[in-house]
């Protein structure tokens, strides 16, 4: 998390700085930014963090903003910063998604601790995302008949059950059957289904 970053979105100068001045104090990254728009405009979904975001705001509101994030395939952990009369608002922004909502005046501790627990959740998610792309780009590597192979291995089919699905010799299948565990990079065929249950759970 070291080269995490926390976003602050909040169009008081003050609330920024005494946020910018709390996240410094225990050494995090910050960038500050007074609106919606002014962050959109430098966003960069690959850049690893946490957003702490103003519920009302000139412009887009942060709903709004929440709303449009939660569109892309890696959002970013948001911590809703709210006002008195905007908390059914933030628990309606914690329904969809947000991490948390902390409410002005804030209490420092009880912040910080949620954007750790925001950067511990973005750093999984990032993990996760990597480690199902990679599986990804393996099954791109395995051919038609080998996909099709790896799908009736998967099912838990015997090599001579897959040879008559196939209308192919079973050491045909016991070919193609080495050549998806090689491309796979898988070490058993428990190994092997855990990477699938790993994409079917997305």
């Amino acid at each position: 998390m070291s080269e995490s970053t926390v976003f602050i979105i909040d169009d008081d100068r003050e609330v920024r700085e005494a946020l910018q001045l709390l996240m410094e104090s225990v050494g995090l990254q910050v960038e500050l930014f007074d609106s919606a728009n002014a962050f959109l405009e430098q966003f960069d979904e690959t850049r690893p963090g946490c957003i702490i975001l103003d519920v009302r705001m000139p412009g887009m509101s942060g709903l709004e903003l929440q709303s449009q994030l939660l569109e892309l395939p890696l959002c970013p952990p948001i911590i809703i910063f709210t006002g008195h009369g905007d908390v059914p608002m933030a628990v309606r922004a914690v329904q969809a998604g947000a991490v948390d909502f902390i409410e002005k005046p804030f209490n420092d501790q009880a912040l910080l601790d949620s954007v750790h627990r925001a950067l511990e959740l973005d750093a999984r998610q990032r993990g996760q995302a990597s480690h199902i792309a990679e599986i990804k780009q393996k099954v791109d590597r395995l051919t038609p008949r080998e996909r099709e192979v790896l799908h009736l291995v998967v099912q838990g089919m015997r090599n001579k059950l897959i040879a008559t699905e196939l209308s192919v010799s079973q050491s045909t299948v016991e070919a193609h059957r080495a050549k998806v565990m090689e491309k796979m990079e898988a070490k058993s065929l428990s190994d092997l289904m855990r990477m699938m249950l790993t994409l079917e759970s997305q």
